[in-house]
């Protein structure tokens, strides 16, 4: 199991997908969407926005 590297908590799929879109696909270590979405300065609704979006143009990223 994977767990966020700022607040500890336990990754989903979509915190590890939206890390490697946004971040780097090749990352070994994520943080969650929660803390991405603080540290670009969005909301964390409009990172499941994207999230959401991502998975219907069909990123394999997001199962």
């Amino acid at each position: 199991m994977d767990y966020c590297l700022t607040c500890g908590k336990e990754l989903t799929p979509d915190d590890i997908g939206f890390y490697k879109k946004m971040v780097n696909r090749g990352a070994s270590e994520f943080c969650c969407v929660e803390c991405l979405s603080e540290y670009y300065g969005i909301t964390t609704e409009k990172a499941r926005e994207m999230i959401e979006r991502f998975r219907e143009q069909g990123c394999t990223l997001f199962t």
